[in-house]
């Protein structure tokens, strides 16, 4: 569809009144027609197999031989958000004139993904004059003065920036359904949710918008959305990507800037594309010289020790289907040689998950103690939403001795999984304990949201109890993630099981930290064997 500046004005004017639309969409379409279409397959040379999607790379390939411009895949790219993006509401906002101007101006020779468009997640990836919301109310009107050095190592890659995706407000969910935009939708099916935080780039993919989107993981944002939209899902060693300006140390450490992928090639020239050193980073983790991209088809011949669990770390009941995900994969390994044992990694996955959450109540407070200096008034209950209010209230209270003994916390299980790695290479998990929620799944309690409600008059211990009641209907459903961002090792989801009700669910991977590459050669086995399941093969 051709793009006109008409367009443009009613893509703008349907975003500011997306979340009615798609509530509307959800009342008025059968059951039957909430899927959206199957994506077309690759059929070019450009990938190594046929029935594999039409991937960054690939497109990168056409401009440079000259089969299309950066200007008409901008073209396309917008007219299929503004195709899909009424059902799916994965996109909140975009620049296209902006960056067909750059199309224009840029000279792509030499970079891997030229010319190639990218949305970057609404959290924590600024580009300067647009919009930088993190999906809060209180920050509805607030707009970028500076560009990331995440986003600009995107740019130098070669991709231009075409818009932004949904997130929760501030990242704090593992849905996402922010009241500033309203419910992600997931293509595979409407009345799910995409997952979270990265829940619009997640849809943007499966959707067939773009083969990559960028996104961001501080306690499985992006491999949480993998597992439940059918995509790969890379969460890299901690300090591998860039961070700044101002900020070297998001979440402690646990949080870190990658991308939501279709493919292990494009994961690896992602990896090649941001990995940095840092000088003024408070993480450093050495460049890999060689490059993954080069050298990804040798990744896959080290036979590795691999140990497997089927148990949730917080004692939650893991779903037959998550199950048989993890002893298909189990079985697939051992067909390729790897030894392959079931072994808990023993780490008390519930006081970890509380070290966590005391983390996230503390750094809440940190940022809106700023957020007051700058709005120059003390910030009120209705400026935000009711878990983001629960946090900064729990935050205010906590000790600085109690915030210490959390981070302690997390090198006690880095030290664990270290030992742990001297005897096994990898550690292999559900991705996620269940399939995406139904939108309407009801995530806290009454009572739960009650105590909220009033936890400024609880003292600490007890507000970090409603904290973790809070929290535990969605921590059930993706208790594996976590780990992996507090003892700072990379670990990756992926798509190779779809359940009886339809949905993906993933598989994950933990290696030891720097090792990216056991990942990349794991993905690619499965990869390469037609065990990834993706709408595409719809």
């Amino acid at each position: 569809m051709p793009t006109t500046t008409a367009n443009r004005r009613q893509f703008i004017k349907h975003t500011a009144q997306l979340a009615l639309a798609t509530q509307a969409l959800a009342l008025s379409t059968p059951l039957a027609a909430k899927v959206l279409p199957a994506m077309p397959h690759n059929n070019t040379a450009n990938n190594a197999h046929s029935h594999t999607p039409i991937d960054a790379l690939a497109l990168a390939a056409q401009i440079k031989n000259r089969q299309t411009t950066p200007a008409q895949l901008l073209e396309q790219t917008f007219a299929k958000i503004q195709q899909h993006n009424p059902a799916i509401n994965a996109v909140t906002s975009t620049r296209l004139d902006k960056a067909l101007a750059e199309a224009a101006s840029r000279n792509f020779d030499g970079l891997p993904f030229g010319g190639v468009p990218i949305l970057i997640k609404g959290l924590g990836q600024d580009l300067a004059g647009e919009p930088n919301t993190a999906g809060a109310k209180l920050l509805a009107q607030s707009v970028a003065k500076r560009t990331s050095a995440f986003v600009s190592t995107l740019e130098r890659a070669g991709f231009i920036v075409l818009g932004q995706t949904n997130t929760p407000e501030f990242g704090f969910k593992n849905i996402t359904d922010p009241q500033l935009y309203g419910p992600t939708r997931n293509p595979w099916n409407l009345q799910h949710s995409a997952g979270g935080s990265s829940g619009g780039a997640a849809a943007v993919i499966a959707a067939g918008i773009s083969p990559v989107a960028a996104a961001s993981d501080g306690g499985g944002s992006i491999r949480i959305p993998a597992s439940f939209s059918g995509l790969i899902g890379l969460k890299p060693t901690r300090g591998k990507t860039p961070v700044g300006p101002g900020v070297g140390r998001n979440w402690q450490g646990a949080a870190i800037n990658f991308a939501l992928t279709r493919t292990m090639r494009d994961t690896a020239a992602m990896l090649d594309a941001l990995q940095i050193e840092q000088p003024a980073a408070a993480f450093l983790t050495p460049v890999y010289e060689p490059g993954y991209l080069r050298n990804l088809s040798t990744f896959k011949n080290r036979k590795f020790k691999i140990a497997y669990s089927l148990k949730s770390p917080v004692n939650t009941p893991v779903s037959d289907e998550a199950i048989a995900a993890v002893m298909q994969a189990v079985a697939f390994l051992k067909e390729c040689g790897h030894q392959v044992v079931e072994q808990n990694n023993g780490i008390d996955g519930i006081a970890l998950m509380k070290s966590y959450y005391a983390m996230n109540a503390g750094e809440t407070a940190a940022m809106f103690q700023k957020m007051e200096s700058a709005f120059g008034r003390p910030l009120l209950r209705e400026d935000m939403e009711l878990i983001t209010w629960a946090l900064w209230q729990t935050g205010k209270k906590l000790s600085a001795a109690d915030y210490s003994i959390s981070l302690a916390a997390w090198d006690v299980a880095a030290e664990q999984m270290a030992n742990f790695n001297q005897q096994f290479d990898l550690y292999l998990t559900p991705a996620t304990a269940h399939t995406a929620p139904l939108i309407s799944a009801q995530l806290q309690t009454d009572e739960s949201i009650a105590q909220m409600e009033t936890i400024t008059a609880l003292d600490n211990p007890r507000q970090l109890q409603v904290i973790w009641d809070m929290f535990e209907p969605s921590l059930a459903l993706t208790p594996f993630t976590q780990q992996a961002n507090l003892t700072g090792q990379p670990a990756i989801s992926l798509p190779t099981h779809i359940a009886a009700n339809g949905l993906p669910l993933g598989i994950h991977f933990t290696a030891p930290k720097g090792r990216e590459e056991w990942l990349l050669g794991i993905g690619l086995q499965f990869e390469e064997s037609g065990r990834f399941k993706s709408r595409t093969a719809a």
